[in-house]
């Protein structure tokens, strides 16, 4: 206590309102903020330019990486019932593999019906764009431009230049070959690696706490987002089917399979899992069926992805829905088709990294992040901790004059406020 500060006396606070880590007191700037933006804004075209450079490489080790994180408990429950960590890791990519290898069954199958199925309905196709040709006619909107246009669309081409494309797809061994390689050898390293990979997150988490705390909250949150994902794109795809049997569109369980698959993509999944059963049913039964599809669809959708699911698994994906529908454009331009499945998880790890980790940056999440109430709960907490504890005492002032501690004497020395109350050292 200084000579100046009488005895007994709490020096004020030092600001009029508690400090919080949304109030942080920066050095002096030392770079113009203009040019600190254009130098930032230039290396992020360098980084992009960077991964779109390695997105063969990099979009299959990242999907390698969060097929790992997902399937970590299983291989840390088979390590702790008493199997090798190497076997635990082994059997871990096994399984996953397996799952993979429905999941590309599943996709061939659903082609090849398709290819067999589509052409049965060039006619109708046909038949659907003359009837909408006459109907413009009748109302007099550009008719001789619209029966042109209109009568030169060759359905079976058409037809045909879709089947071609499914079947060169599905033909494309060696891409596809290529890009399984790569995410099975990348998931056997990596799981091979996570036999150590707790005492690797306590080593970092004393090192660089934020940055451990927030690679974990990475993990958790792909963990839970793939999860979730999975078993509610699952229950829609069977209530999808359900719904196109009942309304008697071809093809239901291939739909389905289409519906779950499009689940994985975020935002735009649904319209892509929507068109060819909408579309399909118009040329099977008329354009009552396709208004049956799309109301039947939109409403299983929203019931299920925005009213249930947010009350049983909470918040699966982290951030606002705008930022969900920008990460998919650009990361599936980054990345590339894959890139469109990955937008999510890699938004994730790029949020973990440069916000989370960096107390400086997370305000940005007040912008970006969806689970509000739960920020506001640890500032809460934060400035209550924050909380100079001359101002905590306040609320207390009263009680503590009428109840004096045990033993003690009112008109003794103060207690030592801004040093926490420790009171005063021995032998003072």
């Amino acid at each position: 206590m200084s000579a100046a500060q009488p005895a007994g006396v709490t020096p004020p606070p030092a600001s009029s309102s508690p400090a919080s880590d949304w109030d942080i007191r920066r050095p002096h700037r030392m770079w113009p903020r203009m040019l600190v933006i254009v130098l930032t804004l230039a290396g992020l075209v360098l980084v992009v330019q960077f991964f779109q450079g390695i997105a063969s490489i990099a979009a299959p080790v990242f999907l390698g990486l969060n097929l790992v994180i997902v399937a970590y408990p299983l291989q840390a429950w088979l390590i702790r019932r008493g199997l090798h960590p190497v076997l635990g890791a082994a059997t871990t990519v096994l399984l996953v593999v397996a799952v993979m290898a429905v999941f590309g069954g599943m996709m061939v199958w659903s082609g090849l019906e398709l290819v067999a199925e589509l052409p049965k309905y060039a006619d109708r196709f046909q038949q659907i764009v003359l009837d909408v040709s006459h109907w413009l006619n009748e109302r007099g909107v550009t008719p001789d431009m619209v029966s042109q246009q209109l009568a030169s669309i060759d359905m079976s081409a058409v037809t045909g230049t879709a089947v071609s494309a499914i079947t060169k797809i599905a033909t494309n061994v060696y891409a596809v070959f290529g890009l399984l390689v790569t995410v099975i050898m990348g998931m056997f390293f990596l799981a091979m690696d996570s036999m150590d990979v707790e005492r690797r997150v306590r080593l970092l988490s004393t090192a660089r706490h934020e940055f451990g705390h927030a690679l974990v909250e990475f993990a958790q949150g792909v963990r839970r987002y793939w999860v979730v994902t999975t078993v509610f794109g699952l229950i829609v795809a069977v209530l999808d089917v359900i719904a196109l049997m009942l309304i008697g569109v071809p093809l239901a369980l291939v739909w389905g399979v289409l519906s779950f698959l499009t689940n994985y993509i975020p935002n735009i999944g649904f319209i892509i899992g929507l068109l060819p059963p909408a579309v399909l049913g118009l040329a099977a039964g008329g354009w009552s069926d396709f208004l049956w599809v799309v109301v039947s669809y939109s409403v299983l959708n929203f019931v299920l992805q925005s009213v249930i699911q947010p009350k049983v698994a909470g918040d699966a994906i982290g951030v606002i829905p705008t930022v969900s529908f920008l990460s998919l454009l650009f990361w599936a331009w980054v990345l590339g088709p894959l890139g469109a499945i990955l937008a999510l998880p890699c938004t994730l790890l790029a949020k973990a990294v440069l916000i989370d980790a960096d107390p400086n940056a997370r305000w940005i999440n007040a912008l970006i992040a969806s689970d509000l109430k739960g920020m506001e709960r640890r500032q809460s907490s934060l400035l209550e901790r924050l909380r100079p504890a001359a101002w905590r005492s306040d609320a207390h002032g009263k009680d503590e004059d009428r109840a004096p501690t045990d033993g003690g004497d009112d008109d003794g020395p103060a207690t030592d406020e801004v040093t926490g109350g420790a009171g005063a050292a021995p032998g003072r």
